[in-house]
Order: structure tokens, then sequence, then C-alpha cells
């Protein structure tokens, strides 16, 4: 069976590009540290970035030779500070990309060699991208700060339509202890105690009540809460619960616990908009240090331009 060169793999632009060895004959342009980059190296890349990108010939030829430096960089780099990435890893991304397209792993590279590009290529951009992003994750872990007075001036340019209200939750936690030595049958048996809890618990203040017809059952304040601040794994059923509700009972090491939303209520903040900007700002700042890492990298690297 054929398969076109579909459309969607135009968003494969920035990682469907990756050094092949070609034949043993092919022209040697750059040596970078002892490895050398070949014309048919070079004509790989500059084909994927004038089929992705639709950018002419003679762009896409000095683009290629300058990335292909980049990932052999790269990679020594991170073989240098002892970072490496399986075949596994390598051939994980590459299916994640096939899933993305719609496409089987064997769909991806047949469109691939149909528009000229070895699927080895692909695999070998890929194994460059998960190494450098490792060792950034490695270097600047944690380190990527913004300045609050950056925040501030971001948030001055913000639309003030952008600042809506934010809801803030009073929120107490419900434990049903289960000991960890406890048998399966008794873990069972507090289980169920829970969700009878749950269905009978009808606000924080008339608690007592409920949770003192059970054994071992502990409450205690969270406190209040902006929508923002919840924890992912149970924000969206907080936000569908009215007060006086519990979430539903999750296995801890401690028992099953339930959040209790005690009350909420609509507040004005611009904290929601506050926190997509401090990303962005973030991002933009792990970039900026990412190319200035690079820089300095090759710097230090052996390239010889032939």
């Amino acid at each position: 069976m054929r398969f076109r060169f579909v459309p969607a793999l135009v968003c494969l632009a920035l990682i469907l590009t990756a050094p092949l060895s070609g034949p043993a004959n092919a022209g040697i342009r750059v040596i970078v540290n002892d490895t050398p980059i070949t014309d048919y190296d070079i004509s790989q890349r500059a084909r994927l970035i004038t089929l992705t990108q639709k950018k002419s010939a003679s762009v896409a030829k000095r683009e290629a030779e300058e990335e292909l430096v980049d990932d052999h960089v790269k990679l020594a780099e991170a073989e240098r500070v002892g970072i490496s990435v399986g075949q596994s890893e390598i051939d994980n991304a590459f299916n994640n990309i096939a899933r993305n397209v719609k496409m089987s792993p064997s769909q991806l590279s047949s469109a691939l060699r149909q528009g000229g590009v070895q699927p080895e290529t692909l695999k070998a951009r890929l194994k460059a991208q998960l190494a450098w992003n490792r060792v950034l994750s490695s270097r600047f872990s944690g380190k990527i700060e913004v300045d609050e007075s950056d925040i501030i001036a971001a948030l001055k340019k913000s639309d003030q339509e952008e600042r809506q209200t934010s809801v803030e939750y009073d929120l107490k936690r419900v434990i049903v202890v289960v000991p960890k030595s406890s048998s399966g049958g008794f873990k069972s048996k507090r289980q169920k105690e829970s969700n009878q809890i749950r269905a009978a618990f009808n606000g924080c203040d008339n608690a007592g009540s409920v949770l003192g017809q059970y054994s071992e059952v502990v409450m205690q304040p969270i406190g209040r809460r902006l929508e923002t601040e919840l924890p992912e794994d149970v924000r969206e059923e907080i936000k569908a619960l009215e007060p006086g509700n519990l979430t539903k009972p999750s296995a801890t090491p401690v028992g099953y616990e339930m959040i209790a939303v005690c009350g909420k209520r609509e507040i004005e903040s611009d904290i929601a908009l506050r926190t997509e900007l401090e990303n962005e700002l973030r991002a933009k700042e792990g970039q900026s240090q990412s190319r200035r890492y690079l820089m300095e990298v090759r710097r230090r690297s052996s390239i010889i331009y032939r």
C-alpha cells in the first residue's frame, strides 16, 4: 500500500531533521570534534527544511549545515557530561510522532521515504534533541528565575479585560485511617466506610455528627486555596463540587483521603494571568539560557569548515 506525504507532517518542521551518514564517497563539508558532516547529510537536512518549512533551496542548505553542526555539538556535550540516549527512547519518540500525525511507525517511515528522507534521519535528529533536553535539565533544573519587576511589567502591558475573577476554596482533608499492616479485608471495609461518609456528608459545620459514627477518622484543615493552586489530580473534581461535599476517596499511605469543600467564593485576582505570564517569561528565559549554553559549547568545540 502506498501512502501520501500528508500535510500533517508539516507540524514536524522543527524535529524531522537529522544527520544521516551518507555514501562513503560523499564530500565532507564540516568536521565537528573529528566527526564529519557530508554533502549527503546536508542534502537530507536541507530537503526536510524545504519540504516542511517551504524555504528556498539556498536558504535550506545554509540552515541545514548549521543545524547539523549544532546536533553534533549537542551530542558531544551530552557525552562529556555522561548523558546517553538509548535506542528504545529514540524509537518511542519516533512512535509518538507517528501517533500524533495519526500514522503507524511504518506508515510514517513510508511517508518520509516518499518525501526523499530516510527514517534514520528523523531518529538521529531525535537522539540529539533528547540528549540536549536532558543536558539542559541537568544544568538548569531549578535555576530558571524570573524577576518580579519583569512580571509586574508584563501585567501592566496586558489587557485589563484579561484580569478576571478567580475562585477561592476553603478546604479540609478527611482521612479514614488504615494502618499499613491491615489486611485486605479491613482495607475493603474502610473503603466502604469512606464511601458511606461521602454519601452522608452535608457540610463542614456538621461534619462531627457524620464522622463520629466511625472510628479512626481525622479531619484536618487545608485552608483557602485559589483554583490555580488546587492539586492537578483533583482540581476538576473540586471545581465541580458545591460547598458541603466531599471528593471521591483516594488511597494514600495513611488510608483513604477525601477533600471537603467547606466554601468557595469569587474574588478579583490576576493570579491566573500572572501565572500564565510568569510561565511565558520563564520559558523565554529557558530558551535564552539554552542558546547561550549552546554558543559556549560551540566555542569549546573543534569545528572545521572545508
